[in-house]
Protein backbone atom coordinates (compact mmCIF):
# COMPACT_ATOMS: atom_id res chain seq x y z
CA UNK A 1 0.00 0.00 0.00
CA UNK A 2 1.26 3.43 -0.87
CA UNK A 3 1.31 5.90 2.00
CA UNK A 4 -0.30 9.25 1.27
CA UNK A 5 2.10 11.90 2.63
CA UNK A 6 2.18 15.67 2.58
CA UNK A 7 5.34 17.60 1.71
CA UNK A 8 5.69 18.35 5.43
CA UNK A 9 5.53 14.61 6.24
CA UNK A 10 8.24 13.91 3.66
CA UNK A 11 10.47 16.63 5.13
CA UNK A 12 10.04 15.22 8.65
CA UNK A 13 10.81 11.70 7.49
CA UNK A 14 13.91 12.88 5.61
CA UNK A 15 15.07 14.76 8.72
CA UNK A 16 14.58 11.67 10.88
CA UNK A 17 16.51 9.50 8.38
CA UNK A 18 19.36 12.01 8.32
CA UNK A 19 19.45 12.20 12.13
CA UNK A 20 19.45 8.40 12.43
CA UNK A 21 22.22 8.02 9.86
CA UNK A 22 24.48 10.82 11.11
CA UNK A 23 23.90 10.77 14.88
CA UNK A 24 22.15 7.65 16.11
CA UNK A 25 24.10 5.27 13.84
CA UNK A 26 27.47 6.63 15.07
CA UNK A 27 26.36 6.38 18.70
CA UNK A 28 25.12 2.82 18.18
CA UNK A 29 28.35 1.69 16.50
CA UNK A 30 30.37 3.26 19.31
CA UNK A 31 28.21 1.52 21.94
CA UNK A 32 28.77 -1.86 20.22
CA UNK A 33 32.55 -1.27 20.09
CA UNK A 34 32.65 -0.28 23.75
CA UNK A 35 30.55 -3.27 24.86
CA UNK A 36 32.66 -5.65 22.73
CA UNK A 37 35.76 -4.47 24.59
CA UNK A 38 34.33 -5.78 27.89
CA UNK A 39 35.25 -9.35 27.06
CA UNK A 40 33.31 -12.61 26.62
CA UNK A 41 30.54 -11.85 24.11
CA UNK A 42 28.44 -14.91 24.96
CA UNK A 43 27.57 -13.51 28.40
CA UNK A 44 27.92 -9.83 27.67
CA UNK A 45 24.46 -8.28 28.08
CA UNK A 46 25.70 -4.80 27.17
CA UNK A 47 26.99 -6.11 23.84
CA UNK A 48 23.70 -7.83 22.96
CA UNK A 49 21.68 -4.75 23.98
CA UNK A 50 23.94 -2.46 21.93
CA UNK A 51 23.63 -4.75 18.88
CA UNK A 52 19.85 -4.81 19.29
CA UNK A 53 19.70 -0.99 19.44
CA UNK A 54 21.93 -0.72 16.37
CA UNK A 55 19.76 -3.18 14.42
CA UNK A 56 16.55 -1.40 15.43
CA UNK A 57 17.97 1.89 14.18
CA UNK A 58 18.94 0.32 10.85
CA UNK A 59 15.47 -1.23 10.55
CA UNK A 60 13.83 2.13 11.18
CA UNK A 61 16.02 3.76 8.51
CA UNK A 62 15.07 1.06 5.97
CA UNK A 63 11.38 1.38 6.90
CA UNK A 64 11.39 5.17 6.45
CA UNK A 65 13.32 4.99 3.17
CA UNK A 66 10.86 2.39 1.84
CA UNK A 67 7.96 4.60 2.95
CA UNK A 68 9.38 7.56 1.00
CA UNK A 69 10.07 5.42 -2.05
CA UNK A 70 6.46 4.25 -2.19
CA UNK A 71 4.79 7.48 -1.06
CA UNK A 72 2.13 9.41 -2.91
CA UNK A 73 2.38 13.14 -2.22
CA UNK A 74 -0.97 14.75 -1.39
CA UNK A 75 -1.84 18.41 -1.10
CA UNK A 76 -2.45 19.56 2.47
CA UNK A 77 -4.23 22.74 1.43
CA UNK A 78 -7.96 22.89 0.94
CA UNK A 79 -10.47 25.60 0.24
CA UNK A 80 -11.27 27.63 3.32
CA UNK A 81 -14.84 26.35 3.61
CA UNK A 82 -14.00 22.72 2.82
CA UNK A 83 -12.61 19.88 4.95
CA UNK A 84 -9.07 18.89 4.02
CA UNK A 85 -5.89 17.46 5.50
CA UNK A 86 -4.80 19.19 8.73
CA UNK A 87 -8.23 20.72 9.35
CA UNK A 88 -9.85 20.35 12.75
CA UNK A 89 -13.49 19.36 12.36
CA UNK A 90 -16.34 19.36 14.84
CA UNK A 91 -18.98 16.77 13.95
CA UNK A 92 -22.29 15.89 15.52
CA UNK A 93 -22.79 12.12 15.85
CA UNK A 94 -26.53 11.66 15.46
CA UNK A 95 -26.73 8.10 16.81
CA UNK A 96 -24.97 8.97 20.08
CA UNK A 97 -26.27 12.54 20.29
CA UNK A 98 -22.67 13.68 20.88
CA UNK A 99 -20.31 16.21 19.37
CA UNK A 100 -16.73 15.13 18.62
CA UNK A 101 -13.70 17.08 17.43
CA UNK A 102 -11.10 15.50 15.15
CA UNK A 103 -8.13 16.65 13.15
CA UNK A 104 -7.70 15.00 9.75
CA UNK A 105 -4.12 13.91 9.10
CA UNK A 106 -2.21 11.50 6.89
CA UNK A 107 -2.12 7.88 8.01
CA UNK A 108 1.37 8.08 9.50
CA UNK A 109 0.30 10.82 11.92
CA UNK A 110 -3.05 9.34 12.91
CA UNK A 111 -3.63 8.91 16.65
CA UNK A 112 -7.15 8.43 17.92
CA UNK A 113 -5.95 9.06 21.48
CA UNK A 114 -4.90 12.56 20.43
CA UNK A 115 -7.99 13.21 18.31
CA UNK A 116 -6.14 12.84 14.99
CA UNK A 117 -7.84 10.60 12.46
CA UNK A 118 -6.38 9.38 9.22
CA UNK A 119 -7.76 10.43 5.86
CA UNK A 120 -7.66 6.69 5.12
CA UNK A 121 -10.14 5.87 7.93
CA UNK A 122 -13.83 5.52 7.11
CA UNK A 123 -14.67 8.80 8.89
CA UNK A 124 -11.69 10.63 7.36
CA UNK A 125 -12.55 9.48 3.82
CA UNK A 126 -16.19 10.46 4.28
CA UNK A 127 -15.43 13.95 5.63
CA UNK A 128 -12.88 15.07 3.02
CA UNK A 129 -14.28 17.78 0.78
CA UNK A 130 -17.44 18.47 2.79
CA UNK A 131 -18.58 21.80 4.23
CA UNK A 132 -20.22 23.10 7.41
CA UNK A 133 -23.83 21.94 7.60
CA UNK A 134 -23.30 18.86 5.40
CA UNK A 135 -24.78 15.57 6.58
CA UNK A 136 -22.17 12.93 5.77
CA UNK A 137 -22.76 9.17 5.64
CA UNK A 138 -19.78 7.22 7.00
CA UNK A 139 -19.69 3.71 5.54
CA UNK A 140 -17.82 1.44 7.94
CA UNK A 141 -18.49 -1.76 5.98
CA UNK A 142 -21.13 -3.19 3.66
CA UNK A 143 -23.51 -3.81 6.56
CA UNK A 144 -22.99 -0.73 8.74
CA UNK A 145 -22.74 3.01 8.36
CA UNK A 146 -23.76 6.09 10.31
CA UNK A 147 -24.43 9.78 9.71
CA UNK A 148 -22.61 12.80 11.08
CA UNK A 149 -23.27 16.50 10.60
CA UNK A 150 -20.32 18.87 10.07
CA UNK A 151 -20.67 21.70 12.59
CA UNK A 152 -17.34 23.55 12.33
CA UNK A 153 -14.14 23.51 10.28
CA UNK A 154 -10.95 25.08 11.60
CA UNK A 155 -7.85 25.50 9.50
CA UNK A 156 -4.95 24.05 11.52
CA UNK A 157 -2.36 23.98 8.72
CA UNK A 158 0.31 25.69 10.82
CA UNK A 159 0.19 23.23 13.68
CA UNK A 160 2.68 20.85 12.09
CA UNK A 161 4.55 19.82 15.22
CA UNK A 162 3.16 16.26 15.27
CA UNK A 163 5.69 13.49 15.36
CA UNK A 164 5.73 10.80 12.70
CA UNK A 165 4.35 7.65 14.32
CA UNK A 166 6.91 4.91 14.96
CA UNK A 167 5.99 1.35 14.12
Amino acid sequence: MKDRLTKSDVEKIQAEIEHRKLVVRKEAIEAVKEARAHGDLSENFEYHAAKKDKNQNESRIRYLERMLKNAVIVEDRSREDEIGINNTVEVYMEEEDETEVYRLVTSIRGSSLQGRISIESPLGKALLGHKVGDRVHVKVNDAYGYDVVVRRIENTQDEEEDQIRSY
